[in-house]
């Protein structure tokens, strides 16, 4: 007996399941942060390309050549993308390591040249923008203590900032009273 080969049948391609069930308001509000980091993410670590590599790079370590303010402003930006994660109710432990990441580029930012290397490589608006899209598919409510939380962060940050500026403005004084006893 032989077995017939009879053409397959095209079959409609899958088509996603969408098994988390929120209200509209809510999965709005979900859908929002993600474009808002993936665009931060472009911006600030992946805007321009090294021609013949597949290096990129963003606003982020330009804007970190500006002693003083580039790392700050930098910070500020990614800080503000962090308020709008806690107000979609991304749970404390993400907020934790979106902190993190923010703050390990400004702390090591701060260092001449080493830091602006560093941004280089480190991409915290990246690492942030993944740590959101993991997040997307799982729901979470915003509690008191997350905003506890991500306001201690931010004075932390502040102050880290505000240490920065300090170091910079040491540093200046210090280059223009050397460069002032040079010429006399």
């Amino acid at each position: 007996m032989a077995i017939e080969h009879t053409p397959s049948i095209p079959r409609p391609p899958l088509q996603e399941v969408d098994w988390e069930v929120l209200p509209p308001e809510e999965k709005r509000k979900r859908q929002g942060l993600e474009p808002l980091f993936k665009w931060l993410a472009l911006i600030m670590d992946e805007f321009l390309r090294i021609p013949g590599t597949k290096f990129r790079f963003g606003l982020d370590p330009l804007i970190g050549l500006v002693p003083g303010i580039g790392d700050t402003g930098s910070a500020l930006v990614s800080a503000f993308a962090l308020i709008q994660a806690v107000r979609v109710g991304v749970p404390k432990i993400l907020l934790a390591r979106m902190s993190l990441n923010i703050l390990i580029n400004e702390i090591i930012g701060i260092v001449p040249i080493i830091g602006d290397a560093f941004s280089f490589w480190f991409k915290s608006n990246t690492r942030n923008y993944e740590i959101i899209k993991d997040h997307i598919a799982t729901p979470g409510v915003t509690r008191r203590s997350d905003w506890v939380f991500v306001i201690a962060v931010l004075v932390l940050l502040f102050a880290v900032v505000l240490v920065g500026l300090l170091i910079s403005l040491i540093f200046f004084m210090a280059l223009a009273k050397l460069l002032s006893s040079i010429n006399h």
